[in-house]
Formats: structure tokens, C-alpha cells, sequence
């Protein structure tokens, strides 16, 4: 990690930045890919599942003997460990139910919404270096909640053209309703434009390396909604004197080893800390199996010494992290000062880790900055908000005229004889 100490805030723009990427060239490769899978469909996803995971498959849905197969192959330690992080998350995504509202304006004229589940959703699930089973959970079980009627979840199978059985256990446990061998671009693709066999979906939702996220990006200009755009994951960790270095270098490494451009930050106002955590993210470090990606990510990762805990709280806005931890007894205090981030783990036994899995908060979340304006997956996240009005002749009267200005001052006169036509029948009706 490269450590700087006291910046002035007219260097956090540069201090804070991301790993880079061509986008330009990353966008054009994307495209290609896409244009091919919406012209050959299942074929263009065969050939790039050979070209890219190296599997040669003869058709891509899991079939339902593999899912049966699964559930023998997980442990009943894991599936028990499945159902209880199911059970969390179920729990904290019910409670985000959305109560219809209904409202009076003015008399005659009553306006009201009310949520509706959107019809067919299409989930993504790394597979890679790391199956993300956990991400199973998070998308698929607050779809079930708001009433989706078809999940559809696309995952890199292994060489061996099977799919990892935890993730068809954790499908099965949140309700997914069929699963696709297909990874990367291609998956994106086959379900932003449907092929024989993968359907178009109507919103896509999942985590992915910065090829699945272009791909997420420029299928939605082509009118394909996405959660967000989600790419590499990143920590900040704000650190105090209160800390336990051994926990806070624990938490950067846990983020450090999802993969090579990842980001960890850690802000501290104690030299001593600083150094402490340093000592035993090295310590830690050598520990690991997946030391050589961790090691990688740590490149690209800071450790910055601030003046006081304000400017640390003023950094990380700043940085509008997809995951922050707030080591310090001052969690709460500190907390008020939250603008920008994903989501907070608050205090010193709130690991990311317990967010990543079984707490009941999603870890789906906005990465690269775009906690500014994004939050992370929701209940809500699944659903549309419809609007309804009916007006009454008394709601004509009580609007009517209003109407008619505005509509006649933005030189829109359909609009306004739309109006005026009512008007002139309730006046004759009522022959005034």
C-alpha cells in the first residue's frame, strides 16, 4: 500500500482514483461481442463459452438432474450456513415493503401509486476465480419477495461444464427459476436480447470485472434496465487510535483478494495505528491462498494519515466508498457524517464480511464513485411505481383552467384543448 500523509484537499481527486481502464477500446471489444451474441444467439454463446471459460458445452441450461445433483454435493454445515444468511436477508428485505399511497390533491381529484413487480429479471453470478453463491442470495431472494414471476440467472459454468453446486443450492433455497451456463459478455448479451434459449430479460442485476460491467453499461443504452454499474470491488476503512489493527488489517485484506483491481483505502488520524496496520496487513498477507491477487489489489490501494477524524469522515465522502468500516468507539458520532458509500459497518466487530454474507444487508453495491448518486440493490430494486389519477367534474373545475394556461403558454394546444373540451361539456351538462 502506498502511504501519504496529510493531503491537502485539492489533491483528493487524484489521491483517490481508481485503477484506470481504456474505456474506449474496452467499450469497442464489449460491442463486438454483443452485436454477435443478438445476431447468433445460443451458437455466439457457445463459441465465446469455448473461447473465454474454455468449456465446450452442448447445450446451456442447467438441467434439473444437475440441480438434484447439487444438493447432494453441499454439505449440510453449508446449506445450513445458506438458509440462515437466506433467512437475514429475507428478513431485512421484507421489511423494505412499499406501502401503497393514495392522496387527495384537491377535491375531485384523487392520485395514488402503488408498486409492481417487474415481470423477468436476469441475475449475474461471477464465477471466475471465486463462485459468488452469496450474490445468489442477495439478487434472488428480494426478487421472490417483490413477486418477480421468472428469475433467470446466468453463471460461468467450470471446464468441466458443471455449475459450482453451491450456487444451484443457494438458487434453489431463493427461488431462481432457471439458471444458464454462460459467463461474462456473452451472458449479459443472451439475456439483454434473448436467445433460443436464454430469455430476454427485462433488467439485469449482478456484480462483475469491468468487461461485465461495460457490457451492463451499453446494453442499457440499447434500452435494457441494470441495477447500477458495478464493477471492481473497494473499502475504506476509517481507523482510530480505538482501532484493533489486527481486525482493520483483516478487512482490507478481505476486500483486497476478490481480485487485481480492487481497492482498499485506509484513512487514519495516528501515526501509530497507520503503522501497526501496515505490520499486520504484511503479516496477514502471507497467510493467504489467493496472496498473489490480494498482493496485486494492494498496489493499487492507499493508507493516508489526516490531521483529525473530521478530515478522515470529509476523505471518504470524497471517495464515496462501496464499502465503509468505521473502526472507532466514535462509530456513531462518526456515522452522522456519512454522505456518500454503499453501505457502513460500524464499530469494531462489523466486518464487511458479515454484510458480504449473512447480516441481511445486500452486497450489491455501487463501486467507482457511484455511491454519489446510486444506492446499493433494494426491495425496491425489483419493482416499478405506477401512478394513478381520477378526476371527478369537480376536480375539472378545480384544475381545469390552470391546465389551460400553462398548456397555452407552452404552445402545446392539443394539450390544452384536451382540457377545454371537458370543460365545455361539464358547462353544458350543468348549463352554465
Amino acid at each position: 500500500m502506498k502511504v501519504i500523509r496529510f493531503p491537502k484537499v485539492e489533491d483528493y481527486p487524484n489521491l483517490l482514483q481508481r485503477p484506470a481502464i481504456n474505456a474506449q477500446e474496452l467499450h469497442q471489444t464489449v460491442r463486438k461481442i454483443l452485436n454477435d451474441v443478438k445476431l447468433r444467439g445460443d451458437k455466439a454463446v457457445l463459441d465465446y463459452e469455448q473461447q473465454f471459460d474454455k468449456v465446450s458445452l452442448t447445450s446451456l441450461e442447467v438441467s434439473r438432474e444437475e440441480w438434484e445433483t447439487a444438493v447432494q454435493q453441499v454439505s449440510p454445515e453449508l446449506r445450513q450456513a445458506l438458509e440462515l444468511a437466506h433467512e437475514n436477508i429475507y428478513r431485512f428485505h421484507k421489511a423494505q415493503a412499499i406501502n401503497p399511497v393514495h392522496v387527495e390533491t384537491q377535491q375531485g381529484i384523487e392520485c395514488w401509486q402503488k408498486a409492481v413487480a417487474i415481470e423477468r429479471v436476469g441475475l449475474y453470478i461471477p464465477g471466475g476465480t471465486a463462485p459468488l453463491f452469496s450474490t445468489v442470495l442477495m439478487l434472488a431472494t428480494p426478487a421472490s419477495i417483490a413477486g418477480c414471476k421468472e428469475i433467470v440467472l446466468c453463471t460461468p459454468p467450470a471446464k468441466d461444464g458443471t455449475v459450482n453446486p453451491a450456487i444451484l443450492v443457494a438458487a434453489q433455497i431463493a427461488g431462481v427459476s432457471k439458471i444458464y451456463k454462460a459467463g461474462g459478455v456473452q451472458a449479459i448479451g443472451a439475456m439483454a436480447y434473448g436467445t433460443e434459449s436464454i430469455p430476454k430479460v427485462y433488467k439485469i442485476f449482478g456484480p462483475g470485472n469491468q468487461y461485465v460491467t461495460a457490457a451492463k453499461q451499453l446494453v442499457n443504452i440499447d434500452g435494457v434496465a441494470i441495477d447500477m454499474p458495478a464493477g471492481p470491488s473497494e473499502v475504506c476503512v476509517v481507523a482510530d487510535e480505538t482501532c484493533n489493527p489486527e481486525f482493520v488489517a483483516a478487512d482490507l485484506l478481505s476486500q483486497a483478494e476478490h481480485g487485481k483491481d480492487s481497492q482498499v483505502v485506509l484513512v487514519t488520524d495516528s501515526e501509530n495505528i497507520l503503522q501497526q496496520i501496515l505490520e499486520q496487513v504484511e503479516r496477514q498477507l502471507q497467510l493467504l491462498p489467493r496472496k498473489e491477487i490480494a498482493t496485486a489489489a494492494l498496489e493499487n490501494s492507499k493508507a493516508i494519515l489526516v490531521e483529525s477524524m473530521e478530515e478522515a469522515m470529509n476523505l471518504s465522502n470524497a471517495y464515496a466508498p462501496e464499502h465503509l468500516i468505521l473502526a472507532s468507539d466514535r462509530y456513531s458520532e462518526l456515522a452522522d457524517k456519512v454522505v456518500k458509500a454503499g453501505s457502513v459497518f460500524l464499530g469494531h466487530f462489523a466486518c464487511e464480511s458479515a454484510g458480504d454474507y449473512a447480516s441481511g444487508t445486500n452486497h450489491t453495491l455501487p463501486t467507482n464513485g457511484h455511491a454519489c448518486a446510486y444506492s446499493g440493490v433494494n426491495l425496491g430494486s425489483f419493482m416499478k411505481m405506477i401512478t394513478f389519477q381520477c378526476l371527478s367534474a369537480e376536480g375539472i373545475d378545480s384544475i381545469g383552467r390552470a391546465v389551460e394556461l400553462m398548456a397555452e403558454n407552452e404552445q402545446l394546444h392539443a394539450h390544452r384543448n384536451a382540457m377545454s373540451v371537458r370543460i365545455n361539456h361539464i358547462r353544458k351538462e350543468h348549463k352554465l
